[in-house]
């Protein structure tokens, strides 16, 4: 299994247990989603993807995550509705959304405690 850690290098210690959770947590929806493809007959392929931005500041790091959520909500949203008569993928999709959205929350409070007590302050917080 692969191990995430963001921000270790640099000992944002909070942020690091954060996103590799959240990491971990992706992988097993994903998971979930290729067994329930697989049990429904889908095949399954793995394409090469876009390398995607590296972030070293912590506050545009949880800037972009934030908006990853609201736009993976927007595109999970119609999937969701679309799985309604099968139960099991349904209840799959339904999980990984409630999942999504409260990352989307957490990120949204941390930029407005940000904004509040000042970026040092979080900062001196995610040590």
């Amino acid at each position: 299994m692969i191990q995430s850690r963001v921000f270790k290098a640099e000992g944002f210690n909070k942020l690091a247990d954060k996103y590799a959770e959240h990491a971990t947590e992706e992988r097993g929806y994903v998971q979930q989603c290729i067994d329930r493809l697989l049990d429904l007959g889908c095949e399954v392929k793995l394409e090469a993807k876009a390398e995607g931005k590296v972030l070293k500041d912590p506050v545009e790091w949880v800037q972009y995550d934030l908006q990853v959520s609201k736009d993976g909500l927007a595109a999970l949203a119609p999937l969701v509705e679309a799985a309604r008569q099968d139960y099991t993928t349904y209840d799959i999709l339904v999980k990984y959304y409630q999942d999504e959205e409260e990352d989307m929350y957490w990120g949204e409070a941390q930029l407005e405690l940000i904004e509040c007590i000042g970026r040092r302050n979080w900062l001196v917080q995610q040590l």
